[in-house]
């Protein structure tokens, strides 16, 4: 076991300690230690995505890039896989497989090599964090999961991927908010800097209907911020002090906007369900289980 560890290189034991990681120079460290006739050809329908793999979606566009790139002059640098029960699972590479794939190819270059699941979220997490921007929510669930996996503090973290302590701090924060507001951040309707001063909040109540009104009247980060310290919420969205006298029906609220992912609101003996779009109504009628054609 020694041994194979040992033929990974300096990237892997990197990737265990408190110096920075650099995921094109792991790689380059496996191809090179790697025998040419050590290169198999996989079946792409062999391979399995790394079960810890963060992003969920490629850039379209730089995907298309990359296959028009290998329809011309093929895969230059081969993928790294682990064996598994049934065919393999990529631990490096994800990008190229499916360009590959869009690119009409049946089998793809790759290195086997063995990885313990600690290493392959690890790998995965840094690889995307270093190449190809994760969206915030995307990149707060993959610190935490290093964190939580790796044992290692923040301040090892920031080491590790290149950023500082309080980049850190300011993105395992935004984890606190209600899903519903990180569901907003993640269709840009919120900024990071809007997620960021969100986050400084306790009352999840309260954080929801700010995100309600900065999407209402456009808010800038910095009127939020104003707004926040200086106690003036109420006054500078317009929101009125009834909506806050019934705890019952601030619980009815809050248990509403988790099942329907929207922005509900429970007040006055009324209950508003907003929606942006035909397709948003239908999702809701079908969490509501109210079968009625739209159209």
């Amino acid at each position: 076991m020694e041994q194979k560890r040992k033929a990974l290189g300096k990237g892997l034991e990197q990737l265990f300690n408190n110096e920075a990681f650099n995921i094109d120079e792991f790689e380059k460290s496996i191809v090179e230690t790697t025998n040419k006739e050590d290169v198999v050809q996989i079946d792409l329908n062999d391979l399995r995505s790394n079960p810890y793999q963060p992003r969920k979606v490629f850039n379209e566009e730089k995907l298309n890039e990359l296959t028009a790139s290998i329809r011309e002059y093929g895969i230059i640098e081969p993928i790294i896989v682990k064996k598994s029960i049934k065919g393999y699972e990529i631990v490096a590479g994800e990008r190229r497989s499916l360009a590959a794939r869009k690119a009409g190819l049946e089998t793809i270059p790759a290195i086997i090599r063995e990885f313990s699941d600690e290493e392959m979220m690890s790998i995965a997490i840094l690889e995307n964090v270093q190449r190809e921007n994760l969206n915030i929510i995307e990149e707060a669930m993959a610190y935490k999961n290093m964190i939580d996996i790796m044992h290692i503090t923040q301040e090892d973290l920031a080491n590790k991927v290149g950023k500082s302590r309080s980049h850190i701090t300011n993105i395992l924060g935004i984890l606190k908010l209600p899903k519903i507001v990180q569901d907003k951040v993640m269709s840009n309707e919120l900024s990071m800097g809007h997620a960021r001063s969100l986050s400084k909040l306790e009352d999840d109540n309260k954080i929801l209907d700010m995100t309600d009104a900065i999407i209402k009247n456009k808010m800038s980060v910095r009127e939020l911020e104003s707004a926040i310290s200086e106690g003036e919420f109420a006054k500078k969205v317009t929101i009125k002090k009834s909506e806050y006298k019934d705890p019952k029906y601030m619980q009815v609220q809050r248990v509403m906007r988790e099942k329907i992912g929207t922005l509900v609101k429970v007040n006055n003996k009324n209950i508003v369900i907003p929606f942006d779009s035909d397709k948003d109504l239908e999702r809701i009628l079908e969490i509501i289980n109210v079968d009625i054609n739209i159209d």
